[in-house]
């Protein structure tokens, strides 16, 4: 059974930064992608960021590239989302997400989620 474990969120200015992280304990695939999705009240769940395996390959949505950043350090069987310059649309429950390809970035393409943390950004 593959668990996945968010922390980090919380309430924050906008501006400001916040980093989650995402820690996969049970049956370990290092060679597939994890992924960062969201879903704010009432929206659908929306993809934004996913990185491979090696971390050589990164892909982000267009409405957070240049301000977050995924990164992941396989010996710890952790993902991180390091959020900067964060502003009151970014607010949501982010969730964590395993895939066992070598490349998704659709939820569909996602096994295994985490329960989501909440992450708030007031203006």
């Amino acid at each position: 059974q593959v668990q996945l474990v968010e922390s980090g969120g919380g309430l924050v200015q906008a501006g400001g930064s916040l980093r989650l992280s995402c820690t996969l304990s049970g049956r370990t695939f290092s060679r597939g992608t994890m992924g960062w999705f969201r879903q704010a009240p009432g929206k659908e769940r929306e993809f934004v960021a996913a990185i491979s395996w090696s971390g050589g390959n990164t892909y982000y949505a267009d409405s957070v590239k240049g301000r977050f950043t995924i990164s992941r350090d396989n010996a710890k069987n952790t993902v991180y989302l390091q959020m900067n310059s964060l502003k009151p649309e970014d607010t949501a429950v982010y969730y964590c997400a395993a895939s066992r390809l070598s490349l998704a970035t659709t939820p569909g393409g996602f096994h295994y989620w985490g329960q989501g943390t909440q992450v708030t950004v007031s203006s």
